[in-house]
């Protein structure tokens, strides 16, 4: 079963990178605009005191200005430093972003002498993805460093995804953990993890 799953997440990877690819240049900056507009506006990025972001490669949603509106409102902001051997990330605190430099996989990351994420209550985590179900599952790369980490993660995690990519469902393992927000450029979504989240 875990064997079926993993070649459907495989065939679907080739479809979303394909789908994602071809959306114009122009066209992706006013998706990002739009949705990084709609996160600012959200209450569980108001009510942050640290925003856990990352540097977008590729394809992917660039939210680095809802890192720098962290900044600029006095939010504490981290970016993940990624263990290539183990397939884990350590989140560190950024204080500028001139202070990330290209480590593995050619991202972004912070210096591995940057101070560590303490944690705490009221902690935003911006999940970046390939494509999101309705219900907060997630089609990344297939490493897991994402899943390893929201585990234990209590704060909230935010998926951020072009609408065209999301769907009703995704193929999803024991392991894969789903996100408590979605946001598209046309809104938002709170997810039953979200909502079981909540009542907890």
């Amino acid at each position: 079963m875990a064997e079926n799953v993993k070649e459907l997440k495989n065939a679907l990877r080739e479809k979303y990178k394909l789908c994602r690819r071809n959306i114009s240049p122009r066209k992706k900056k006013e998706l990002d605009e739009a949705i990084c507009g709609e996160i600012i506006s959200l209450s569980c990025f108001r009510l942050s005191d640290t925003v856990l972001a990352y540097y977008p490669i590729g394809s992917e949603i660039d939210v680095i200005p809802v890192a720098l509106e962290a900044l600029k409102k006095g939010k504490k902001v981290a970016f993940p430093l990624c263990d290539t051997e183990t397939c884990t990330m350590t989140y560190k605190y950024v204080n500028d972003l001139s202070e990330l430099v290209s480590g593995s996989y050619s991202i972004h990351e912070p210096l591995p002498s940057a101070p560590d994420f303490s944690g705490g209550e009221n902690v935003l985590c911006l999940v970046p993805a390939l494509a999101f179900d309705k219900d907060g599952f997630r089609l990344g790369y297939g490493k897991g460093y994402y899943d390893r980490f929201l585990k234990s993660f209590r704060g909230t995690s935010l998926g951020a995804v072009y609408h065209e990519l999301l769907t009703d469902t995704l193929p999803r393992g024991y392991h894969d953990i789903a996100a408590d927000v979605l946001v598209t450029e046309r809104g938002s979504m709170i997810t039953n993890a979200g909502k079981e989240k909540l009542r907890g």
